[in-house]
């Protein structure tokens, strides 16, 4: 193990193999052993005990479940925001890469700096942008440090002529620590959480497991936000309108048998981890990385699902502080 990973993660470290004893003995384990990237074997997508892999079956239901249920739309269907192929000439999905000991570091400038870690980052020269070099969308570039297990976030990038990059926003995580943004901050996203965690990779589901909570959008959203999240993006302060990181489950009536193997781990996953609202964006959009190994068509199946079979729940029984991401 690279000594870097030992000195930042020892905490995780013990903490996976106390998990893992306990699970090896025949505990109920109520969190996953974290996934990892196959590009970026040694670095995990946050520790294993954050609210990324907590199992949210058993928590009770959030008092405002209805309301913020209807507010998203009730009848919409879900839509996985990710895929193969393309669309409107970009990759369908937020794409991420990693870095090396070879990658050069580069300036960014930042529209909202006072909220944005400085760089330099070390973003590839052919780092994919969401959407394609030409989007007008969002623009996120998520890069990897796979040595030192550090992630790079940034939101409406552009690369300039000189070799530096312009951005709205920028954050970086610790892949092995336990902090949570500066209260009040933006990352890379609305909410102030990372991006790359929260995104269905295909890999995963081809193994036959999404141990992680899932990232999605809302159409409207309150001025507040809820544990993990530490950012709002609203003016509004209707009670009715889910803020920034409530979470929300599957229902356990949905039966998994009426879904293909290749939507059988999301479902699965939305029911045990749930997803967590993270931007403004269309209803019951769940985020994702492209991969020409998706199936479109049987992606669909997740059209099925509609508002009314989910829940918000109530999370406040989880953080061990406020200001970090480790659960109980």
């Amino acid at each position: 193990m690279r000594s870097t990973v030992w000195r930042v993660g020892r905490k995780w470290l013990l903490c996976s193999l106390a998990v893992l004893a306990s699970c090896m003995l025949g505990a109920r384990c109520p969190i996953a052993l974290g996934p990892r990237l196959p590009d970026a074997p040694d670095c995990p997508l946050m520790p294993p005990d954050s609210y990324w892999h907590v199992s949210v079956e058993d928590l009770p239901v959030h008092p405002r479940s209805d309301s913020w249920v209807e507010s998203i739309g009730a009848s919409d269907p879900v839509h996985p925001d990710f895929g193969a192929g393309l669309w409107q000439g970009g990759p369908i999905g937020i794409p991420y890469t990693t870095a090396g000991a070879e990658t050069a570091d580069v300036p960014v400038q930042f529209g909202y700096e006072d909220e944005s870690d400085p760089g330099p980052y070390p973003i590839p020269d052919d780092a994919p942008i969401e959407g394609g070099p030409d989007a007008t969308g969002d623009r996120h570039v998520l890069v990897v440090d796979r040595n030192a297990c550090i992630l790079y976030e940034l939101y409406d990038a552009h690369p300039e002529p000189d070799g530096s990059w312009s951005a709205g926003s920028g954050a970086i995580f610790d892949l092995l620590a336990y902090e949570l943004r500066p209260e009040t901050w933006t990352s890379a996203d609305a909410a102030g959480l990372p991006i790359l965690p929260g995104l269905v990779r295909y890999e995963e589901v081809a193994a036959g497991h999404v141990a992680h909570a899932i990232r999605f959008t809302a159409p409207r959203t309150q001025r507040g936000y809820l544990w993990p999240a530490r950012h709002f993006a609203s003016s509004s302060t209707d009670a009715d309108l889910p803020p920034m990181g409530a979470w929300f489950r599957l229902k356990p009536s949905v039966d998994l048998a009426d879904f293909s193997p290749q939507t059988r781990p999301i479902v699965r996953a939305l029911q045990r981890h749930g997803m967590i609202l993270a931007d403004n964006g269309s209803p019951w959009f769940l985020s994702g990385a492209p991969d020409p190994r998706w199936d479109n068509d049987i992606l669909r199946e997740l059209r099925t699902l509609r508002g009314t079979d989910f829940e918000a729940v109530d999370t406040s029984s989880l953080p061990t502080d406020p200001d970090s991401l480790q659960v109980r």
